[in-house]
């Protein structure tokens, strides 16, 4: 029997452009060599695509595979533009469709199906780069109450997040948040455990299958940031030890998100547990696959093997 082709896009031109490498090599290093043949599409930061080592083009490189497997993080990979080009040569990939990866990939746009669905959010204000920092500055502390998160709007991995405690902190964290993004979102900012749920679809004979809950404990009282993120010193605990009832509660609310952003295959959802409930932050339409990434340990938590959940993901492509 012939073996299933696939494409594995990494890289890329967004700021996690080096995770999505990462992602993209544990993709071919565990996709199951007796069922797929893995090739290598890594693109450039430039956006040059390049199939096992070679300058290619899109329309070459889906004629010679059966499906596409999406290991691109942040904008152009995460946010719908990868996947309008992929939609338009009619091949099968991995994760959300265009409409779904750009609602979810906008924070504000995201926040705005939180709300409608029920789901609780820390209150938010969009502020445009355009604006005076100044006046920004004053909105934020005249509409949300202090500290405030401040973070680019359309991007992941929290790439330019920062903490503003006082109102002069807020100009800066700005800026930071505007060398990735023409808009910033602040929040109020939650204080409370971290916690993340990730969704797989199709699974053990339920649409949705919520996976186990992780708690997150960045290492001296720092936030879940990009540094953290993956440097190893963040303590994970899967499952989480929270009451039952703050698990469950947590795993349909990453379900209903996944659903109310039409999300397809897989995400997962970060919260907040905090004395006055939980909160939904944010929904990662391409949650990471790296050695470090929460997903796989979340999946690996009920007995599915890293290569056996990325067959399953392949899977749902091919029957989509």
């Amino acid at each position: 029997m012939a073996k299933i082709r696939v494409a594995v896009l990494r890289g890329g031109p967004s700021a996690e452009y080096e995770i999505s490498l990462m992602t993209g090599r544990n993709v071919l290093k565990f996709l199951p060599k007796d069922k797929y043949h893995a090739h290598d599409i890594l693109i450039s930061r430039d956006c040059a695509w390049h199939m096992d080592g070679f300058p290619s083009e899109p329309a070459k490189i889906f004629r010679k595979v059966d499906a596409v497997f999406n290991a691109l993080h942040g904008e152009y990979g995460e946010d719908g533009q990868v996947q309008q080009i992929l939609e338009g040569h009619k091949i099968p990939y991995t994760g959300s469709g265009i409409l779904a990866s750009a609602m979810a990939m906008k924070k504000s746009i995201a926040k705005d199906v939180y709300k409608k669905t029920g789901l609780k959010t820390p209150r938010g204000l969009v502020v445009k780069k355009s604006a005076n920092l100044k006046d920004s500055a004053r909105d934020i502390n005249e509409t949300l109450f202090p500290p405030w998160i401040i973070k680019p709007a359309g991007r992941g991995s929290s790439v330019g997040v920062a903490i503003a405690k006082d109102v002069p902190e807020i100009p800066s964290a700005l800026e930071k948040a505007f060398l990735y993004d023409d808009e910033a979102l602040a929040e109020e900012f939650i204080a409370g455990r971290e916690a993340t749920c990730g969704v797989l679809e199709n699974f053990r004979g339920k649409e949705y299958y919520a996976l186990p809950v992780i708690e997150i404990i960045p290492p001296d009282g720092n936030f879940f940031n990009y540094e953290v993120k993956y440097n190893g010193a963040t303590k994970e605990i899967c499952p989480a030890h929270l009451d039952d009832k703050i698990s469950k509660e947590i795993q349909e609310m990453a379900v209903r998100a996944h659903s109310a952003l039409g999300l397809r295959h897989y995400s997962r959802s970060d919260f907040i547990i905090s004395p006055k409930g939980i909160y939904i932050l944010e929904t990662n339409t391409l949650p990471g696959l790296t050695s470090e990434s929460l997903l796989p340990k979340a999946s690996e938590a009920i007995g599915l093997s890293f290569p056996n959940l990325l067959d399953h993901l392949v899977s749902l492509a091919l029957t989509k």
